[in-house]
């Protein structure tokens, strides 16, 4: 790494760490993460354990969040439920930065794609995505399932049905950056010395559009969340015994008038969990924008 480099990233995170929404973001999820991926070894009672006759239980110290109607506690399930929810989100959000990154790479840099995948782009753009996604997990729902079981076939399905439905977007954010880029200066000196394009693209190009990738990476993890919630709320998601949040909401809607709580605390965790990834993004794309100044406002040019 360059003394130049360096001081770039110096002063980025000098900026990141001077926005208190996108710190208070960054450590809220932080926290989140700790809970869901830490908490059953401090909690350790079974999600899954039934108990009839403890069904429908107010918040104690037995089970602070209460317990379902099959008698389940809420706060075991709760951090089950966001282990599945961050991880499809993660996962969907990879998948997704890998198809846009790999469009907009190959739609910038190569002329004779670029308005064959900008077309294919705008495409999917114009599509109506959420009954398209309704169509693909009924067809394909149950073929998964024969094959890869129950659970590890519908969370493949809702990765892969998410991450191909929300690439657009990053496509044309990294498309944009690398066609500012391969006209800079030392892109135009490694062509000079017979770079091959595969070299350029990997030493030259990657590197530089990491920074919107990052971005895209924050806030794609919100849009899986949701998507997914929506999903299993809708009941096309996960089956009954695996616990998302969206799952969570769809077994309450039942018991919403009388048993509020059930509702109020999956969509709060869902709530927050998105607000404090969208903030962390916005922090990270004003911090690594170089048109921004350390307050935040963009530069005259």
């Amino acid at each position: 790494m360059t003394d130049a480099e360096h001081s770039r990233r110096l002063e980025a995170w000098s900026r990141l760490a001077e926005q208190k929404s996108a710190v208070l973001g960054g450590g809220f999820f932080l926290v989140i993460l700790t809970v869901v991926l830490l908490g059953p070894l401090v909690w350790t009672l079974d999600p899954q354990l039934v108990d009839i006759r403890d069904r429908n239980a107010p918040m104690s110290l037995d089970h602070p969040l209460g317990t379902d109607q099959l008698g389940r506690d809420m706060l075991a399930r709760m951090m089950e439920g966001g282990r599945a929810s961050l991880a499809v989100g993660m996962a969907a959000m990879l998948l997704s930065l890998a198809i846009g990154g790999l469009v907009g790479v190959l739609a910038g840099f190569v002329r004779w794609l670029d308005g064959v995948l900008m077309r294919l782009t705008d495409l999917f753009l114009a599509l109506p995505l959420l009954p398209l996604v309704l169509v693909i997990i009924l067809l394909f729902r149950d073929t998964l399932r024969t094959m890869f079981g129950q659970e590890a076939g519908i969370f493949m399905m809702v990765v892969a049905v998410i991450g191909i439905t929300s690439w657009m977007q990053t496509a044309r954010v990294v498309r944009g950056e690398v066609l500012t880029l391969k006209e800079r200066d030392f892109v135009t000196a490694a062509r000079s010395v017979g770079t091959p394009p595969r070299r350029i693209v990997r030493r030259h190009i990657l590197p530089n559009v990491l920074s919107p990738l990052t971005v895209s990476a924050t806030l794609g993890i919100a849009n899986a969340i949701i998507t997914e919630s929506a999903l299993s709320f809708l009941g096309l998601g996960f089956p009954s015994d695996f616990a998302t949040w969206g799952r969570l909401l769809f077994d309450a809607t039942d018991y919403l008038q009388q048993y509020p709580g059930r509702v109020i605390w999956p969509g709060l965790a869902i709530s927050l969990t998105v607000l404090s990834v969208n903030y962390l993004g916005d922090g990270l794309r004003d911090s690594l924008d170089p048109r921004v100044n350390p307050r935040g406002r963009r530069r005259r040019p």
